[in-house]
């Protein structure tokens, strides 16, 4: 049974629970990376994030295939790969049908609930894919992916924190696509963001008094996204985290701090790949101009911002007409072409109903194709497998040799300047195992150094385009200081399995053996144990996705 802890205004509060301050924080800074890191020091923009990585031991800390944040922060916490935790990008599939991925995906324990099996308590705040929460010891206000008013743990935490330290929200209060601001407001918004999780952070733990505490700030990566990653937001942004970290290690004074991201962040020189236009060409994927095509976060983003809970997005009345109309040639392509001759082109998108420029154009038909990519940061492509998928058209005998074929075909894919446009292309085995396996690709196709970027968008032209200038890297960042880590210690690099086994070891706690990870050599080393098979809940109660689950949207635009 979950146990239900006590803060301190309960005067039945047990003396087990009696305050003897933070014993672990790990905070977490997506994107965050040495390169990024370097360039802040040598202007002094972030002196607590220097100073940790000075007295500690810093190193990279190698992403996971996808490097992107849905897949990699459950990995992180949870020390496993996507082939065990089961989520692999910003949405999850029911056949061939999404939802927006949430923690009813993640299928292993979070290290916090492996410490309350240890008498430890946590309190985590901004943690992606972490809603709807699980229940432990102590407190968590969901972040990424999940809706703007989220549902917490305990009930009506939120509202308490709003009480206590005034506006708390997930997301910005504007859309992106919003131009009424302008761009120093919108990164003012995103320095109140940042200021709100280190506030409800700090509250928290005063609250719980927790043993361990897990700080996520998101913003430091969005902001490379959205700003093209221009210096002086750059800088603003993770100065504003900085702060944070400061006037939370101050308050919480933790025993030993962790500091980690999910992946690095860069500039990218590359090319934009159409891939299934490319295996529509080789004979392997079909279309049609039918359906709710591809999975976008544009139909839901304002839902979910406004708090809506909803199943995945459905197409309205106008969008429905509009998917009509592209059966008989009027598509969105076709009607923008025109309307850019008489330049009401960008007027007409402002005001088109969401979705309607998606189904109104080619899209996948999935269950007619043999292969093809469902999501770009997925990095790979799926089979169409009979007996797994629901219409499924490559019989089992079949898919070795298909998937060898799509191999080759692919190593031979070229950039425009002659160059092989993918480092590796690999049967899935070589990165996902695990009981969620299936639900990974099954060809993953990485490209080369990081420096390109798929899209799974068809329609006429190139296969080539050019590549958004600011994009996910495969090295993050490692550091840890403070009590019983070995500060003299040399690593190389630490891989982003080995971060949850390594917190675990730091408070003295076995980790599970079903981590991939080890524990880093900057802690003593502990040995592992087993812990129970993830069942949904610790205690067998927690339901299994189905059609109540709420579907979410990030502020990030990763899917077209």
């Amino acid at each position: 049974m979950t146990r239900t802890f006590r803060r301190d205004d309960d005067a039945s509060r047990s003396t087990a629970t009696e305050s003897t301050g933070l014993e672990t924080l790990l905070v977490g800074i997506d994107a965050g990376c040495l390169p990024v890191f370097e360039r802040l020091f040598d202007d002094d923009r972030i002196p607590t994030v220097e100073r940790l990585c000075s007295e500690g031991v810093t190193a990279p800390l190698e992403s996971q295939i996808p490097p992107w944040t849905p897949s990699a922060w459950p990995s992180i916490y949870t020390g496993v790969n996507p082939g065990k935790h089961g989520t692999i990008g910003f949405v999850g599939y029911d056949g061939y049908d999404w939802h927006v991925t949430s923690n009813e995906d993640v299928r292993e324990h979070p290290l916090w609930t492996l410490l309350d099996r240890h008498d430890r308590s946590s309190v985590v705040v901004n943690a992606p894919v972490t809603h709807p929460p699980d229940e432990f010891d102590g407190a968590v206000i969901p972040g990424f992916l999940g809706p703007e008013d989220p549902s917490c743990h305990p009930d009506g935490l939120l509202e308490e924190v709003r009480d206590a330290i005034g506006d708390y929200r997930v997301y910005p209060s504007y859309t992106r696509d919003d131009d009424s601001l302008s761009d120093v407001a919108k990164i003012e918004e995103y320095r109140s963001l940042i200021r709100m999780r280190g506030e409800a952070f700090r509250y928290l733990v005063d609250e719980y008094d927790p043993d361990f505490g897990f700080l996520q700030f998101q913003k430091t990566d969005t902001v490379f996204h959205e700003f093209d990653g221009e210096e002086r937001h750059v800088d603003s942004v993770y100065e504003a985290a900085d702060e944070q970290i400061a006037a939370t290690l101050e308050a919480c004074d933790p025993d030993r701090v962790f500091l980690v991201s999910d992946h690095g962040m860069g500039p990218y020189d590359g090319y934009e790949f159409r891939i299934n236009e490319f295996l529509r060409d080789e004979g392997y994927l079909e279309t049609t101009t039918g359906g709710k095509g591809m999975p976008s976060w544009t139909p839901m983003r304002r839902r979910l911002r406004e708090g809506e809970e909803c199943e995945s997005w459905e197409p309205g009345a106008a969008a429905r007409a509009a998917s009509i109309a592209a059966r008989f040639g009027v598509t969105a392509s076709r009607i923008r072409a025109a309307l850019e001759r008489v330049g009401l082109a960008d007027l007409a998108i402002e005001y088109a109903p969401g979705g309607i420029s998606r189904t109104a154009n080619e899209q996948v038909d999935f269950a007619e194709s043999k292969a093809y990519v469902r999501a770009r940061t997925e990095l790979g492509i799926r089979i169409n497998l009979e007996g797994r998928d629901p219409a499924g058209v490559v019989p089992p005998e079949e898919y070795e040799e298909l998937r060898e074929e799509l191999i080759r075909d692919l190593q031979g894919v070229e950039t425009p300047d002659g160059d092989p446009f993918f480092e590796t292309v690999a049967p899935r085995e070589r990165y996902f195992h695990g009981a969620a396996v299936e639900d990974t690709v099954d060809v993953v196709t990485i490209p080369a150094d990081f420096e390109h970027v798929l899209t799974e968008q068809v329609g006429p032209g190139d296969y080539f385009g050019p590549a958004e200038p600011w994009n996910h890297k495969l090295d993050g960042v490692f550091v840890a200081a403070g009590e019983g880590v070995d500060e003299d210690a040399a690593i190389d690099r630490a891989h982003i399995f080995d971060v949850a086994p390594t917190v675990m070891a730091a408070m003295g706690v076995p980790y599970s053996d079903r981590m991939d990870g080890s524990v880093v050599p900057v802690v003593d080393p502990i040995e592992s144990t087993s812990y129970p098979a993830y069942d949904g809940d610790a205690d067998g109660d927690r339901s299994e996705p189905d059609a109540d689950v709420t579907d979410r949207l990030a502020d990030l635009g990763y899917l077209n």
